[in-house]
């Protein structure tokens, strides 16, 4: 049985591996989210939690940067959406730019809620970059003790 062995002459070893990571990497990527290529590839919109209480329904959403009037939050039939746009920060025309890891553009993030929710008492803060969203569960959809008859 013949070795493989890697020719350096021909081919870096360490890039064929960064090749196949990155066509691994595509064939879970879902369509919709645009990709940034690099060493930490991460999706172009910002990162988001779904936490669940006894009583509530929270969804942290990462925006740094970004100002209420820019993002748009809708409910309806236990989904979620949240919409906005990061604009790119400002720089002087003559400043040239060696890394530029950081998103802008408009996004769109869609949460299906595993649960009812009151959308009467929903409410969202936006506080040091951090999108809080409660979501009050439904009176019915409350977890409640059941006491045991005699």
């Amino acid at each position: 049985m013949a070795r493989l062995r890697w020719r350096t002459d021909v081919m870096d070893p360490f890039l064929e591996v960064d090749r196949l990571r990155d066509e691994i990497n595509r064939l879970f990527e879902p369509e919709a989210t645009p990709m940034v290529r690099g060493l930490f590839d991460r999706p172009m919109a910002p990162a988001i939690d779904l936490i669940e209480e006894a009583d509530r329904y929270a969804v942290v959403c990462d925006v740094p940067g970004m100002k209420r009037e820019d993002i748009e939050i809708t409910l309806a039939q236990g989904v979620l959406t949240i919409k906005g746009e990061k604009k790119a920060g400002k720089t002087a025309e003559s400043a040239r730019r060696y890394r530029d890891e950081s998103w802008q553009g408009r996004f769109q993030r869609t949460v299906a809620l595993p649960g009812q929710v009151d959308p009467n008492q929903v409410g969202a803060d936006l506080t040091d970059g951090v999108l809080t969203i409660t979501l009050p569960k439904r009176e019915e959809a409350r977890p409640r003790q059941i006491a045991i008859q005699a």
